[in-house]
């Protein structure tokens, strides 16, 4: 009888063996029980025999086959075991994330890709042929498209792929998020007639099982997504485009941790492709790279629509008595008098973030997460944003039984009330998480924004990234310091980020655009340059940052959080670690054990071990032979985050 090796979406490297009565391709999944649990798992092997010392009565057969055909090719595998070997999870979990879900396939494929809009451009700016010329004179490599908002890059990545697919090649386009790209999706059809294919999590998993079987029968060549897009089981891929890709979001957060960026870089090195990246705001790493010649610069100037970089200012909220400060509500008047848009970004969700006690000070803290609750007056409620707890505003203190319990500090929610009553005959709307809870509601507001139907748009990172409206001429930032303050050394450099890409929404088609910034700190560098468009000197700035702290790219960060409900299992562990760890090498700096920013989130006590290493090979090996020491404890997880993008 036939055997099988077997491995399943969960935290264990090991893989089991089980006999089937039919032969069943590797790639293909299949029902079993492990344990006392009824799981699907990946074939990844066929042994031709049990395991040594193992009796083969005792070994279990498979309840079924799911797959006819195998979904993962070798080539696929193989990716999927170097990001296992790479990111310290199990082969399992790797297969699992490059294709979560799919019970049964359906040929349902109506995503809308059918919209009427067609990019395409006739003349290209000189900057533009120029990096198409770059990119075409080389079968593979790695590029960047550095230009500001508005630029062109999109034509430029569009051009990119029809030469890539007319060398019978096939194209990986990747954006941050599928949701606020339906722009983009809907002027793809025209220009590459039944070969696109859009992966998403807004799939059902059998559309997009039959999504991923339309790309691996080589029917579909154009696969655009988010994240997940780059492991597209594709026959011969020749280009992969990361647009934004400065963007968090590409960054896995949940096993396996992988960045976009990294599993794209080696499928074009093993594939012999072309790497092409672009933003307005790369990375530091992405930068330092382009300095120092890992990557090909390119680099587009001016706005081919006819726009120009808006005029910005500054406003130091220290001087003001009201969150909307007095120069942008006279701005916001006299641009919405010229029946132009307005633009409002607060990276703060609710009505206000911050509900004490004016007696004694007590604040409302999330029952089972170490953060303040926010209170959202719409639904008269107090959520947790990290565990999603909620619960009634008390009428009194749980402290000290006072009556005066206060709402402070500002969200979105209350932004839209204040601006909706000093403006009442405008129509405003807030796009947050909030305010979208089907993806319907945010594309029909994106594109009625985008028509002019909305007069003043108010929302969190969402109206950042990639929003495209012809009518807006003023763009507000109302607090610039909300990212800035957070404890994470990459603050400074999402906070320039967020600043110049939320100012790149606006004078986009005409040179009249206008930005404020409104701040509690005007004098941070990342604040100032962003304002005044020093683009270069920030990142010189910020490098030579990372460089006096041997932060990355002067070094690479391997985060290890360990956490559980149990607080004395989570230190005793996060202690073992760290002892199995220090001083034990040279090519890392141990950090921690130490709480995590966040010490709790849904009642999970959380520390964290950082190990700062300039030698990437030997702390990975070191790691991971600490962590095969430490045995098992119940109720406590260990989480390994290789080149982290957040430390909270």
């Amino acid at each position: 009888m036939p055997y099988l090796e077997v491995t399943f979406n969960l935290p264990i490297r090991n893989t089991y063996t089980y006999t089937t009565p039919n032969p069943v391709p590797v790639g293909c999944r299949v029902k079993t029980i492990l344990g006392r649990r009824k799981l699907t798992g990946w074939v990844v092997g066929h042994p031709g025999g049990p395991p040594e010392g193992v009796d083969t009565n005792k070994i279990r057969a498979i309840e079924g086959q799911v797959d006819i055909e195998p979904l993962f090719g070798s080539s696929l595998l193989e990716l999927a075991h170097w990001l296992a070997e790479l990111t310290m999870c199990s082969p399992g979990e790797a297969l699992s994330s490059m294709l979560p879900g799919g019970k049964r396939e359906s040929r349902d494929l109506t995503e809308s890709v059918d919209g009427d809009e067609d990019y395409a451009v006739d003349e290209l700016t000189g900057d533009q042929q120029a990096a198409l010329d770059s990119i075409g004179n080389l079968s593979s490599g790695w590029f960047y498209l550095y230009g500001i908002t508005g630029s062109g890059k999109t034509e430029v990545f569009l051009r990119a792929a029809e030469a890539a697919l007319s060398e019978g090649r096939d194209v990986i386009y990747l954006v941050p998020e599928i949701a606020l790209s339906h722009h983009l999706v809907e002027g793809l059809k025209n220009r590459f007639s039944g070969l696109v294919a859009v992966i998403h999590s807004g799939l059902t998993p059998s559309r997009r099982l039959a999504e991923w079987r339309r790309i691996q029968s080589g029917e579909a060549r154009f696969v655009l997504g988010a994240r997940s897009a780059v492991f597209a089981p594709l026959r011969n891929p020749g280009l992969i485009i990361i647009d934004e890709e400065h963007e968090g979001s590409y960054k896995s957060g949940a096993s396996p941790r992988y960045h976009a960026r990294q599993v794209a870089m080696h499928r074009c090195r093993e594939n012999g492709a072309r790497l092409l990246m672009g933003s307005a705001t790369p990375s530091v790493e992405a930068w330092h790279m382009m300095s120092a010649g890992g990557l090909q610069r390119l680099e587009l100037s001016g706005r081919p629509a006819g726009g120009a970089m808006p005029t910005v200012s500054i406003v130091d909220l220290k001087k003001e008595k009201a969150l909307l400060s007095g120069e942008l509500v006279r701005s916001m008047a006299r641009v919405l008098g010229e029946g132009r848009q307005v633009l409002l970004f607060l990276n703060r969700r609710g009505f206000s973030y911050r509900y004490s006690c004016r007696s004694c000070g007590e604040e409302l803290h999330c029952r089972y997460c170490s953060v303040p609750l926010t209170y959202h007056k719409s639904t008269n409620t107090m959520i947790c944003h990290y565990c999603g707890y909620r619960s009634a505003p008390p009428s009194s203190c749980p402290e000290c039984g006072s009556m005066e319990m206060l709402a402070a500090g500002f969200g979105t929610e209350r932004v839209e009330e204040d601006v909706s009553r000093l403006f009442p005959e405008k129509r405003v709307v807030r796009l947050d998480t909030d305010a979208v809870r089907r993806r319907v509601v945010l594309e029909t507001t994106l594109r009625e924004f985008r028509n002019g139907k909305i007069d003043i748009l108010l929302g969190t990172q969402m109206v950042a990234k990639g929003l495209n409206a012809p009518g807006v001429k003023l763009a507000g930032v109302l607090s610039a310091d909300t990212s800035l303050n957070l404890p994470d050394f990459r603050a400074a450099e999402r906070t320039f980020a967020l600043i110049v890409q939320v100012a790149g929404r606006s004078g986009r088609f005409v040179p009249d655009g206008e930005v404020i910034i409104q701040t509690f700190r005007p004098d941070a560098p990342a604040i100032r340059m962003a304002a005044e468009n020093r683009i270069g000197e920030f990142y010189d700035y910020e490098i030579e940052q990372r460089r006096l702290l041997d932060f990355p790219p002067f070094s690479r960060l391997f985060r290890v959080v360990i956490r559980g409900k149990d607080e004395k299992k989570v230190f005793r562990t996060a202690d073992q670690l760290a002892s199995s760890l220090a001083n034990r090498g040279k090519h890392w700096k141990l950090m921690g054990p130490a709480e995590c920013p966040i010490g709790r989130i849904s009642g999970q006590y959380r520390r964290h071990i950082i190990l700062r290493s300039n030698g990437f090979d030997h702390t990975h090996a070191a790691l991971g032979e600490a962590l095969n020491r430490i045995p098992p404890v119940y109720g406590v997880r260990i989480e390994v985050d290789i080149d982290p993008v957040s430390l909270l």
